[in-house]
């Protein structure tokens, strides 16, 4: 299944894909749901949309044989740093590999882009993804952010607090 840079007219299809990832119930097919802390969307198509017009971010997309997306994740070069987020996989599909090979293909790209590492954010009490970033060599560096509750990125159920993660490349 190839990895490939999305593309703008991918964008309706990388909104279904990253709201059902997070939310709602069809997102309680699979393990990194976040429907029980916050509700809404995750993602709008007016926002993606803008990520296509800066060239320091790139989406990356999995596609099956047919051409549709299965997953995809968010990337920004920051400087020497790959801030990797928006990261998304089929509920259906989840634990199938499609996450591990987008990893793989961001720490390519982080070292194209002369990044020497991948940062990232996730929720501190979402024990299970903190274990599974870490097993895949991400480490917690001591730093928090709060979750900034706009309502851009959903309604909060419950307080929010992200732990930020590393991994060298």
């Amino acid at each position: 299944m190839p990895i490939t840079k999305a593309a703008i007219t991918d964008v309706p299809e990388l909104n279904r894909l990253v709201n059902i990832a997070y939310r709602g119930e069809e997102s309680k097919k699979g393990w990194t749901t976040e429907a029980d802390l916050l509700g809404g969307i995750r993602i709008n198509e007016e926002t993606l949309l803008t990520y296509f017009g800066n060239d320091a971010i790139s989406i990356l997309k999995y596609t099956n044989d047919h051409g549709q997306i299965l997953g995809s994740v968010y990337l920004e070069v920051k400087g020497p740093v790959l801030y990797l987020g928006m990261f998304s996989v089929s509920p259906a599909l989840q634990g199938g590999g499609i996450g591990r090979a987008l990893l793989a293909e961001a720490e390519v790209m982080a070292k194209a882009s002369n990044c020497h590492k991948i940062t990232m954010t996730v929720i501190s009490s979402r024990q299970e993804l903190i274990e599974w970033y870490e097993r895949r060599g991400y480490t917690f560096t001591g730093e928090t952010q709060p979750f900034e509750g706009d309502g851009l990125f959903g309604d909060i159920k419950q307080p929010i607090e992200f732990i930020v993660m590393e991994k060298a490349v």
